[in-house]
């Protein structure tokens, strides 16, 4: 009987270790996952983005303008199409400071390519190499827009848009493309508290809701 006993007992004992070492494991792939989940990514180190906000900074004037878009995002284009024209002739005269913000909300989308993500980490990656040229190519992605519910650009494709659009398209630049070098940081931007979804507006700190006129939306809520 005393055998046997020591038997079971042993065999208990083998179980839970064998147990612990089991729940020991998934415990350390959780922590992983959800620390991977959370990697905010590398930031680009370049002086037109802020690494705190993940705003694209276009002009130095004294109204602020925020813009949170994706480029799957069919809303965002028509924003851009009806007071794309308004937004750049105020940061020409030197009369808003533009913080654009590419978010990835519509990855579900494109058909698990994570066009959204891809997108919004290109436009940090020509933000970051050629800033002179980064709005032309943001207009050109929404030229180019793909229709929700499609593979998207390919990466390919949205490097020969960045070429097309005057973009200094270097060897770094398409390999930070390709790469999805700022893909984990395009993905950590969020929208601001308060929005419902992209396009989102704010101006001088304030939510607006957009109606597709500038005079509505922009010029009649600067302070000058």
């Amino acid at each position: 009987m005393a055998a046997a006993a020591r038997k079971v007992n042993t065999f208990v004992i083998g179980v839970t270790i064998a147990v612990v070492v089991v729940l020991a494991g998934v415990t350390a792939l959780v922590v992983w996952m959800n620390s991977a989940a959370s990697d905010p990514g590398v930031a680009p180190e370049a002086s037109n983005v802020n690494s705190e906000t993940g705003a694209i900074v276009f002009g130095d004037g004294p109204d602020v303008v925020d813009t949170y878009i994706d480029f799957m995002c069919p809303y965002c284009n028509q924003f851009e199409q009806s007071e794309g024209d308004t937004i750049q002739g105020l940061i020409e005269s030197g009369d808003i400071t533009l913080n654009v913000h590419p978010v990835s909300i519509l990855d579900r989308l494109s058909n698990g390519t994570e066009y959204s993500s891809r997108s919004a980490a290109a436009m940090y990656a020509v933000a970051a190499a050629d800033p002179d040229n980064a709005y032309a190519f943001l207009e050109a992605m929404y030229a180019n827009q793909p229709a929700e519910n499609s593979d998207g650009l390919s990466d390919e494709q949205i490097i020969q848009l960045a070429r097309d659009a005057g973009v200094n398209v270097t060897s770094d630049l398409e390999d930070a493309i390709t790469s999805g070098e700022y893909t984990n940081y395009a993905q950590s931007q969020s929208l601001p508290d308060g929005a419902t979804g992209t396009p989102t507006l704010v101006v001088n700190d304030e939510i607006i809701s957009i109606t597709y006129d500038p005079q509505t939306d922009i010029l009649a809520n600067l302070s000058s």
